[in-house]
């Protein structure tokens, strides 16, 4: 593992021996760079995105806790994504490079800890190994009350071109995307594959119950700050998401796993 700075935030780099690599800023735990053994990046960014730590990373995998976009009276996607996690651990296991991080409420600035005024414990695991990307999400509630909470990993993922894009295990067909869509997938069972005359990627996910797949168009794009008008042709988000508010009781741990492969 290194510690490197990602335009201006401090981040880290961990490598696996067979050669594949990720990069994830302590802003957000935000991981926005994937590149496996094959050398080939998959991770989408945004040229205009902000890497100062003044608004949320556009591109890559934004953590997204405890709120999936309006759907609460917090911020939208939550705080997760614009707080300064704490690196915890890394390592090197079975040829796999992994790095671990974590955030609790007395690392929340003050607006943020008054308006979730609950006790709680968050941990992100990367890792990577091969042409694999694995993460856990973990959330317990450290607190003597329960919490609703809603959780995802807002997946950028690189393509040559959105016409190009194929999506199986979300829809009875094949998915295709020509414009905006924005689109959340309930009661997911299986694998779900995103082809592009690039690669196929298979996705599974394991105590994430839904899948959002987004794309925000032409029109919106024009109207995004931190995107180029054309940069909307270059990824698609597949999330894997828990979006039901379900209460965590105090004591208990829910544990959210998504692999790319």
């Amino acid at each position: 593992m290194e510690h490197i700075t990602f335009g201006q935030l401090p981040a880290v780099r961990i490598t696996a021996p067979d050669g594949a690599v990720a990069v994830v800023t302590l802003y957000g735990a935000h991981l926005v760079s994937w590149v496996g053994a094959d050398g080939g990046e998959r991770m989408f960014m945004s040229e205009r995105s902000a890497l100062d730590g003044s608004r949320a990373i556009r591109g890559g995998v934004p953590v997204i806790f405890p709120q999936f976009a309006e759907q609460g009276s917090g911020m939208r996607h939550g705080f997760a994504r614009v707080s300064n996690w704490r690196l915890l651990d890394n390592g090197v296991e079975d040829g796999a490079a992994w790095t671990e991080f974590a955030l609790s409420e007395g690392d929340l600035a003050p607006a943020h800890a008054a308006a979730w005024p609950y006790q709680f414990a968050l941990a992100l695991r990367v890792t990577v190994r091969a042409n694999e990307l694995r993460m856990t999400f973990t959330v317990k509630n450290s607190g003597d009350a329960p919490f609703p909470f809603a959780a995802a990993l807002h997946t950028y993922h690189l393509v040559p071109h959105l016409a190009d894009v194929r999506i199986d295990g979300v829809e009875p067909g094949t998915l295709a995307i020509d414009d905006k869509l924005d689109k959340i997938y309930s009661a997911i069972g299986g694998a779900i594959t995103l082809a592009t005359p690039a690669r196929v990627l298979t996705l599974e996910q394991e105590g994430f119950t839904d899948a959002v797949v987004w794309n925000p168009g032409a029109a919106d794009t024009a109207a995004l700050a931190d995107m180029d008008d054309m940069e909307y042709q270059r990824f698609v988000c597949i999330e894997p998401a828990r979006l039901a508010q379900d209460l965590l009781a105090p004591g208990t741990t829910w544990e959210g796993r998504y692999r790319i492969f």
